[in-house]
């Protein structure tokens, strides 16, 4: 019998907690809710984010949005701010309207369509989700580095707090 290999120690340069204010985010239905849930459990689960020019770590991350600005306020997680970054919404405006236009139709598709018209709807989904993640990672390139996977779920959240319902 083989001795059970050692955990291998979490990485410091990831979030262990992120929480979206309540006051930026506007009434939404289930389906968005739980696109929330499910991202920021996924991103939770695994994600690399990193502060640039800060080695320390691991994260806490509150999203929210003031006036046409998205707040990144990241602070370690015991509290202690590490840096706030704020950038414009307009960029990602288009990409998140497109969104949860493909979206709307994509939930509207899985009660009735044939599974090759859900396919396609959700192909074209990943797609546009794919496209504002890389937005998003461009726009954060000087502040905080990422993997594409914690785009992913970054940009979901940020979707459910640019939308209104």
């Amino acid at each position: 019998m083989s001795p059970a290999k050692p955990a291998k120690p979490a990485s410091k340069q990831r979030l262990v907690s992120v929480t979206l204010d309540e006051a930026s985010i506007g009434r939404s239905n289930a389906d968005v809710e739980h696109e929330r849930e499910i991202a920021i459990y996924d991103l939770l689960e695994q994600n690399t984010f990193t502060p640039v020019g800060h080695d320390g770590g691991p994260y806490a991350l509150n999203l929210s949005v003031n006036g046409n600005r998205l707040v990144f306020d990241i602070r370690l997680e015991d509290g202690t701010p590490v840096m706030a970054h704020l950038f414009s919404l307009s960029p990602l405006r288009r990409i998140v309207k497109d969104y949860y236009m493909i979206c709307d139709s994509y939930y509207a598709a899985i009660r009735t369509a044939t599974p090759d018209k859900i396919e396609a709807i959700d192909m074209g989904r990943r797609g546009i989700h794919n496209e504002g993640s890389v937005i998003l990672m461009e726009r954060l390139k000087d502040k905080v580095s990422l993997d594409m996977d914690t785009a992913r779920r970054l940009f979901t959240l940020i979707c459910v707090l640019h939308w209104k319902g």
